[in-house]
């Protein structure tokens, strides 16, 4: 039965009832039980020469640990999986293995049905961090400060491996919650239950990791403060702002940019609580641009429309999150590109342009009534600090995430490389290893 509110136009709360919004956020990917693992696991090959590792940003040695599995032996594979890429229980949650390591798999190319690496490897991890015991231990203390700014995936994957060294490690975070966009920028029906925040009390277990919440790069202290107080510092900032639309009415009540929205609805208590427009428009093609939609329409957006100014096959989300995204309901509208956002006293429309496949207009329009839109339009450097050089809107860096200036590091979003959590922990992680190299040289 379809109530009024289910059906109110403009911006409002609760459309559908907490056990629809329950049933709707559910586990994406539910967890394998040990019996269905194991059958999971034995379909693996594994591979000598295993294209699947090559796939993966952070070199997880796949085969060993999936064998490890086969074999009955969870835990050690997660010790596998973990001392390459310390963030492996959130990777195997949003991870576009799709892309991936199961795109590489022989059995993708052989059958068009890969080995499920993404699920298995929550399987392992999850067993492991249930686990009172923490599975790394730290090296004997060198007296050695570094500074990490930003409790993102880059930022704590190179903490978590600095502290391993005997280091000792400040967190600089800008938010009230560790994680970056772990926490605040991914879809809910990813990572439940919390997951984000409990994998990082796990990982701060190891010790010699403080965190300084509410403390911002250049508001707060500047890097050559920081220079001056520890031994090296590592920037792990993110990109913080979003590109503008610069279209005629971008101001109007009803639009926003989509992380705002997927972040208010990740820190909501009660999803009932989050307001959201009953017609929808998405400006975007990429993973937030998906994660915004599907979650509009499970919050019970009656009608959700993604605008993408060229081709289906030229957006950055994957074809599994594109398919996702058609089967709750979601309208790809490639070939379209928004001209002027049209409302009186809130947003009412997007009047748009159709496209060619590269982004040139055809000259013919259409209006998309909509009463909420969400700029799903990328993101830059929100500020930067004097000195570094800069390479495509990102931190430049040589090597591993060592920057223009001597003694700072930086990875993650905001350097160059795919936005994704694992190459932000492989980044994190590769430069810590050169941070300890240079410390101990």
């Amino acid at each position: 039965m379809t109530s009024s509110r289910e059906r109110a136009d403009g911006i409002v709360p609760g459309r559908l009832d907490r056990q629809r919004l329950a049933r709707n956020f559910a586990d994406l990917h539910p967890p394998l039980d040990p019996h269905a693992a194991v059958v999971a696991a034995q379909r693996c090959y594994f591979c000598h020469d295993a294209p699947c590792i090559a796939a993966c940003p952070t070199a997880i040695d796949i085969p060993l640990f999936i064998r490890q599995i086969a074999t009955g032996m969870p835990e050690a594979a997660a010790r596998t999986i973990l001392s390459a890429n310390i963030m492996g229980g959130m990777c195997a949650r949003v991870c576009p293995t799709e892309t991936l390591c199961e795109e590489a798999c022989v059995r993708m190319a052989a059958e068009g049905d890969p080995v499920e690496i993404g699920r298995l490897q929550r399987h392992a991890t999850d067993r492991l961090m249930a686990r009172p015991a923490h599975p790394f231990g730290r090296a004997a203390p060198t007296g050695r400060r570094i500074a990490v700014v930003g409790a993102g995936p880059a930022g704590l994957a190179c903490a978590h491996r600095l502290a391993m060294h005997g280091h000792e490690v400040r967190v600089l975070e800008a938010r009230p919650k560790p994680g970056g966009l772990n926490e605040y920028g991914i879809a809910a029906y990813k990572t439940v239950d919390g997951f984000a925040q409990a994998e990082i009390a796990w990982l701060l277990e190891i010790g010699g990791i403080t965190i300084a919440h509410g403390v911002a790069l250049g508001r707060d202290v500047t890097l050559e403060e920081l220079r001056a107080d520890h031994d090296a510092v590592f920037l792990g900032i993110g990109l913080g702002a979003v590109n503008p639309l610069d279209l005629p009415g971008s101001d109007l009540p009803g639009v926003e940019d989509a992380l705002d929205f997927i972040a208010r609805l990740r820190q909501a208590d009660d999803l009932a609580a989050v307001p959201v427009g009953r017609r929808v428009a998405v400006i975007g093609g990429g993973m937030t641009a998906i994660d915004a939609a599907v979650q509009a329409r499970l919050l019970g957006a009656e009608e959700v429309t993604i605008l993408y100014h060229r081709g289906r096959h030229r957006m950055a989300a994957s074809g599994f999150e594109q398919d996702l995204a058609l089967r709750h309901g979601v309208r790809l509208r490639p070939n379209a590109r928004a001209r002027r956002l049209a409302g009186t006293e809130r947003l009412a429309a997007v009047e748009c342009e159709y496209t060619d496949d590269d982004g040139a207009g055809t000259g013919e329009t259409f209006t998309l009534p909509c009463d909420q839109l969400l700029r799903a339009t990328g993101q830059r450097l929100a500020a930067l600090p004097e000195g570094l050089r800069v390479a495509g809107g990102k931190i430049a860096v040589t090597g591993p995430g060592r920057t223009s200036i001597p003694g700072v590091w930086a990875g993650g979003d905001c350097t160059p490389g795919e936005d994704l959590t694992v190459t932000a922990v492989a980044q994190g992680r590769d430069a810590a290893e050169d941070i300890h190299a240079s410390l101990t040289a």
